[in-house]
């Protein structure tokens, strides 16, 4: 897409959640839901309708690239939630990804990409495909990923350390299923691919040792995302750069370079003050807290609309092209969905949402 079309959709005075969870939540059955694409895009196509918003978010779940993975690693399906790899994988790990990869795709995942062409061939919104990013992914694989991942921040090498060359052997493993992804979902019709990499943030990476002058952010983190984000030119697509981690500005400035589309960022960071690290062309989205919408006693109604006028405020004062919106996606809690949409629909100021 031209650049142009998310700064207009900025300048509009959009506002929207990324909210499909909610939506496929009001069915009877989600988890069907969730293996047949048709069915799923319709979610999609009516969570774009409810929020009004021509952006069709996906669904997120960012066990998805995981478990395909390992699907194709040969791990049995009862053991994937909670499976790391106890030793760096090898030579003949990649090449049985290599072996596997064009295998028929899981029922998630075809769902997920079949969503896209559904949107993609049956209504006027934007196709969004979702993939994890290769960082957060890795952590999901390694049990302890914050020690090597220090350990390299301060010059271990991975010929020095077993656990610091498993966490790059595994990026580099991750890479290839994301991308994998990526190519499936573009070729179904996704016009702008969000990436999201929430475990990209100063848990896991020291600011002391980033201060210090250490490349370990752009060696695990944006070297990663450099490839995905070629990866997307090439393909005319763009690139929507989602991160709820808890993050420094010099972290903030590292995602600009990616020059997404749209920068999503988590309710820790004050988006006004972001504004001044990214270029005018990049549209920042966010950062209502959601994930604290299921519960009064985190935040309420009249606490969510004061926070949203404010964000609105601020980023008008700053002149930066903005999406009001929430900081990650909202997931439905069960007996909580009344509560949670009123607070979505204080965010958008509209009663729009609070049809349930």
């Amino acid at each position: 897409m031209d650049r142009q079309y998310y700064i207009d959709l900025a300048a509009s005075g959009l506002s929207m959640p990324i909210g499909s969870d909610l939506v496929l939540h009001e069915y009877v059955d989600p988890e069907a839901i969730l293996v047949n694409g048709e069915r799923l895009g319709r979610v999609l196509e009516e969570t774009a309708q409810r929020f009004q918003t021509p952006l069709a978010f996906p669904h997120m779940d960012l066990e998805l690239e995981k478990s395909v993975l390992l699907e194709k690693l040969g791990i049995p399906a009862e053991e994937r939630a909670k499976f790391h790899f106890a030793a760096c994988p090898g030579e003949d790990v990649f090449a049985m990804l290599k072996a596997h990869l064009h295998d028929p795709l899981s029922p998630h995942l075809q769902a997920h990409i079949d969503s896209i062409t559904y949107i993609a061939a049956h209504t006027d919104l934007l196709p969004v495909g979702m993939a994890i990013g290769p960082f957060s992914l890795m952590t999901k694989l390694v049990s302890d990923p914050i020690t090597p991942v220090c350990m390299a921040g301060m010059g271990v090498t991975a010929e020095e350390d077993d656990e610091v060359r498993m966490v790059e052997w595994v990026l580099e493993l991750g890479l290839k299923m994301i991308l994998h992804s990526i190519d499936a979902q573009v070729k179904a019709g996704a016009k702008a691919i969000f990436i999201a990499e929430p475990a990209a943030n100063r848990v896991y990476f020291s600011p002391n040792q980033l201060d210090a002058g250490s490349d370990i952010f752009e060696r695990y983190v944006m070297a990663f995302n450099r490839q995905i984000k070629a990866f997307l030119d090439a393909h005319n697509v763009d690139l929507i750069f989602h991160c709820c981690g808890e993050l420094t500005d010099y972290m903030v400035t590292k995602f600009a370079e990616l020059d997404p589309a749209i920068m999503s960022l988590g309710s820790s960071r004050k988006l006004w003050e972001d504004a001044r690290l990214l270029p005018k062309n990049i549209v920042l989205y966010g950062n209502l807290p959601s994930k604290q919408f299921y519960a009064d006693s985190l935040i309420t109604v009249s606490e969510v609309a004061r926070r949203t006028a404010e964000l609105i405020r601020k980023m008008r004062q700053v002149g930066h092209p903005f999406i009001a919106g929430t900081e990650c996606d909202v997931l439905s809690v069960p007996g909580k969905e009344h509560i949670i949409f009123g607070k979505v629909c204080a965010m958008l100021g509209s009663g729009v949402a609070c049809v349930h």
